[in-house]
């Protein structure tokens, strides 16, 4: 039954669609002047088969251009950036905790030759435009910029996979060490110090990638505040009246702030019952005290 309904649902979505475009379009030939939407529609989490992807609540940040489809797995703290996708249509993507998945990284799985999901692990740092394929990156792992690990590999904990590497199918490739190369091969075993950096470049990614999904939660009029301040404080002679150093803004007159024209009780009476409330609020607690002061004495 369920699937019935799914195909009575889809079919009339698909029609109110249709629907909703004619309306559209007989909308357009109506306008005097002629306007063209410019929007550039992104959907970051796409179902595939009725299974949408599991994205923790406390995952770092999820990029607005980036595109999670399908049966994809993500555990805390960890991070995907513009412009990757990660796509498990045909088999299911695992990542781990404090991994991240660099700008325009492809991460996707396999079906039809041979049947590899992809499975990566914590502590696990992703560079830009890598490709991921079919394959199971242990814990604390590296790969570079533009590297490519194809389908069926093995990549052990504690390894570097180095920018532009091609790992090609089926490799297996121990802990410890550093590959690179067309076709990869090891080029030596890793040091002390180069095992302990791969565990500070996912944790500094996802400082960073907190700091972004701050960045991008903002709406447009804090956006716009924002930007108004620091033309503000681009333009504005050191000598001038500063906002941001006078700490009281209550004036004393309840003709508003200082330094900002239209913002006083003439043209907002709203803010000047808001300051006598305020005041008179005030004195009541005031006597309040000084009654009880009088009663403990």
């Amino acid at each position: 039954m369920s699937s019935i309904a799914g195909r009575v649902l889809l079919a009339a979505s698909r029609v109110a669609r249709t629907f909703g475009g004619v309306l559209d379009n007989f909308g357009a030939t109506l306008e005097v002047a002629k306007h063209t939407e410019r929007l550039v529609p992104s959907t970051r989490f796409v179902a595939v088969d009725g299974v949408a992807p599991d994205v923790s609540e406390n995952a770092s940040f999820v990029a607005p251009s980036a595109s999670v489809i399908g049966d994809v797995n993500m555990g805390k703290r960890s991070s995907i950036w513009y412009g990757a996708t990660v796509r498990g249509d045909v088999n299911k993507i695992r990542i781990g905790e404090n991994t991240s998945i660099g700008d325009r990284a492809v991460v996707h799985v396999a079906k039809i030759h041979a049947d590899f999901e992809v499975s990566i692990g914590d502590n696990v740092t992703i560079g830009p435009c890598a490709v991921i394929h079919a394959c199971k990156l242990c814990d604390d792992v590296m790969v570079g910029a533009s590297a490519q690990i194809l389908d069926g590999c093995i990549v052990e904990s504690s390894s570097i996979i180095s920018p532009g590497a091609l790992v090609t199918s089926g490799t297996k490739v121990s802990g410890g060490q550093l590959w690179g190369g067309s076709p990869a091969k090891k080029i030596r075993d890793l040091t002390e110090d180069e095992k302990a950096y791969i565990g500070l470049t996912a944790s500094e990614q996802s400082k960073l990638a907190q700091m972004h999904a701050f960045e991008n939660s903002k709406g447009y009029e804090q956006i716009a505040a924002e930007n108004d301040d620091y033309e503000d404080e681009q333009l504005r002679d050191v000598d001038f009246f500063q906002p941001k150093e006078w700490k009281d803004r209550d004036d004393i007159l309840g003709q508003g702030h200082p330094g900002y024209i239209f913002n006083s009780t003439l043209t907002h009476p709203e803010e000047g019952l808001k300051l006598l409330k305020k005041r008179l609020k005030a004195e009541e607690a005031r006597k309040v005290a000084e009654a009880d002061g009088k009663e403990a004495m």
